[in-house]
């Protein structure tokens, strides 16, 4: 067993939960949202997750028809996140957004079942994706204008509102 991974810091053997599903809940982002869901394996790539993405919003999206996986960004607290990281990666290193954990697929109370807003949320929300020709012409505007490069060396105390 090796016990490497996308920093080398793993807790846990490589291989050990990578197949383990998870259900990932996304956002087609073309200036308003459109909500799916797909389910994954943890040790599937964000590349992998955009084609499935993708094989889902064409029936539904005319622009998306002749678009490739590699048309599409995947951004996630803000972040955009490269094609070739795991969902496993950013598991196991506990990887945080600008508002708390990138993916987090613990278990916890819902807060709008027992209406206490003190209870600690740390799910996170649904990413979005969305095709980069509408990046490239939105990027001056929010929400895209707040969208950065994921840096796993950057750590995010403070979320501010510019």
């Amino acid at each position: 067993l090796s016990y490497e991974c996308c920093s080398g810091q793993c807790p846990e053997p490589q291989g050990a939960g990578r197949g383990e599903e998870i259900e990932i809940t996304f956002s087609y982002w073309d200036g308003s949202g459109h909500r799916r869901t797909v389910k994954m394996k943890k040790g599937n790539t964000m590349q992998q997750f955009l084609q499935k993405a993708l094989e889902i919003l064409r029936k539904d999206f005319s622009e998306l028809r002749s678009a490739g996986v590699e048309q599409l960004m995947y951004i996630k607290e803000d972040l955009i996140i490269p094609h070739h990281h795991s969902f496993y990666d950013f598991i196991v290193t506990k990887a945080r957004g600008k508002s708390g954990p990138l993916f987090n697929f613990d278990v916890h109370d819902d807060v709008r079942l027992l209406s206490d807003a003190t209870v600690e949320k740390d799910e996170s929300h649904a990413g979005k994706v969305v095709l980069r020709s509408w990046y490239e012409k939105n990027k001056h505007i929010f929400p895209a204008s707040r969208w950065e490069p994921y840096d796993p060396e950057k750590k995010w105390d403070k979320y501010t509102i510019r």
